[in-house]
């Protein structure tokens, strides 16, 4: 089985983060080994951050990389939660808060670079994934 780099969403946790003034726009960036379903089951089964209703947004196959490298490189364009300052989260690395006009800039910077059309981006937790893995990913 090859490593997999995802990002997942735990709605339960999004609610929180929007209830306690955090954000909602909270996503799990990891590495996992096999497929989007196994990887959702097993964060699940461990009740990551304390919840058990993961479901995996994108998973790309992860060549050579390092979860720790794949967090360093997020946390320069994202905000990464630190578990110490939130019990809630049980300890869990590598939960992200998203800005959504961070991934609504990176996307018309991208195809204004590209020599396409400026067209409005929407900001649906498909295009916060692939923001979220091209940022890991380096």
């Amino acid at each position: 089985m090859t490593d997999m780099l995802y990002v997942a969403r735990s709605r339960s946790l999004q609610d929180w983060g929007g209830e306690v003034g955090l954000t909602k726009h909270l996503y799990k960036v990891g590495l996992g080994v096999g497929t989007a379903k196994d990887i959702e089951q097993s964060l699940s089964a461990a009740q990551c951050a304390g919840r058990g209703d993961w479901s995996v947004i994108k998973c790309v196959e992860a060549e050579g990389l390092d979860e720790a490298d794949a967090l360093t490189r997020l946390a320069a364009k994202e905000a990464l939660i630190d578990p110490r300052y939130y019990p809630q989260i049980k300890g869990e690395r590598g939960i992200v808060k998203v800005k959504p006009a961070n991934v609504e800039n990176h996307f018309l910077v991208q195809n204004a670079l590209a020599g396409e059309h400026q067209k409005a981006v929407r900001v649906i937790p498909l295009t916060i994934a692939a923001y979220l893995l091209r940022a890991a990913a380096g």
